[in-house]
């Protein structure tokens, strides 16, 4: 289990230091799904190439701070409040697209920094019909998937680190298209919350919930767009900050979104997206995946659960079997 956060900014907006007093206030709530480690993802909103090794900075055992092509990253391990630092705040505030992550290890050892994200996955580390031309992603996601199955369907190149959260990204990385997107979406099994960028494409955000893994959305009165784990961390920042929500929206499992400007110098908004029918499994429906949430967001979100269950298989068998969906 992990959390995620993340901003979209208005071009237009008055008050760029406001949203991002949201997203360190977001990052602090956020340790309450993880403190592993914390990190922050910093877009320029410049295209990047198909590298994805870092340019410049320092690596450490504990920390980094890595400029990549296009984005800086700063993660390490702990909680979010022992990796952020005020001199980011300039860099912040200038920043287009932030997506931000807190990790409560699942697959992979919390002390490798190759496991915490944000990720930057390069299109040379892509698996898909558009990897050779792929500039890669920079990715967050909550959840648990079965990542030895989503590597024996795709075939992604070895992976850095021991996460399922990094063959998904390259994964993504090769496909680009919505029906390809909602494809690899569909094949999931377990739970997943994602966020990511498509490194060619900067000022694009793509949001997908789909087992269980709660992920919502907000729109501020300045037009920018944010996302995060859990609904009440919005009403705690506009308690906390000088923000104010237009609305407050909870996906609904089965829901990919692209956000962005529709054209240049616009305000974010949906572009475009999809649904499609998750699959989890039995053990995932957990009450661990509401934690933080209160009781009345609890119950709305159960409320409206429609993944499918997949069966367990007896061991050695590899067929595929029909899941079943949840009452």
């Amino acid at each position: 289990m992990c959390g995620l956060f993340g901003l979209l900014r208005a071009p237009a907006a008055s008050h760029p230091e406001r949203a991002s007093d949201v997203v360190v206030t977001l990052g602090t709530l956020a340790e309450e799904r993880g403190t592993d480690s914390a990190g922050l993802a910093l877009l320029t909103g410049r295209p990047a190439g198909r590298d994805a090794g870092p340019l410049s900075g320092v690596a450490g055992e504990r920390a980094s701070d890595l400029l990549h092509d296009g984005c800086r990253v700063v993660k390490g391990r702990g909680a979010f409040s022992g990796v952020w630092r005020h001199d980011l705040l300039p860099e912040l505030d200038a920043a287009p697209v932030v997506l931000g992550h807190t990790r409560w290890a699942t697959q992979g050892t919390p002390h490798a920094l190759a496991n915490a994200s944000p990720l930057v996955v390069g299109g040379a580390a892509a698996a898909g019909p558009h990897a050779s031309r792929a500039a890669g992603i920079v990715a967050t996601h909550n959840g648990d998937i079965e990542a030895g199955a989503l590597r024996a369907r795709f075939a992604p190149p070895t992976a850095s680190g021991g996460t399922d959260s990094e063959p998904l990204f390259q994964v993504l990385a090769g496909h680009t298209s919505v029906p390809d997107i909602v494809a690899v979406l569909t094949a999931l099994v377990g739970r997943a919350a994602l966020a990511w960028v498509d490194r060619a494409r900067p000022g694009t955000v793509h949001l997908a919930r789909a087992a269980l893994s709660p992920l919502s959305v907000a729109l501020d009165v300045e037009g920018n767009l944010y996302w995060a784990s859990n609904p009440k961390w919005f009403r705690l920042a506009e308690r906390h900050t000088s923000v104010r929500f237009a609305s407050i929206v909870m996906l609904r499992e089965g829901t990919y979104l692209r956000l962005g400007p529709p054209r240049p110098g616009a305000a974010p908004e949906v572009l475009g997206g999809a649904g499609f029918v998750p699959t989890g499994r039995a053990f995932d429906l957990d009450g661990r995946v509401w934690t933080g949430f209160t009781p009345s967001d609890e119950a709305r979100d159960r409320a409206v659960l429609r993944h499918r269950v997949a069966p367990l298989r007896p061991s050695g068998d590899r067929s595929a079997t029909p899941p079943a969906t949840v009452a």
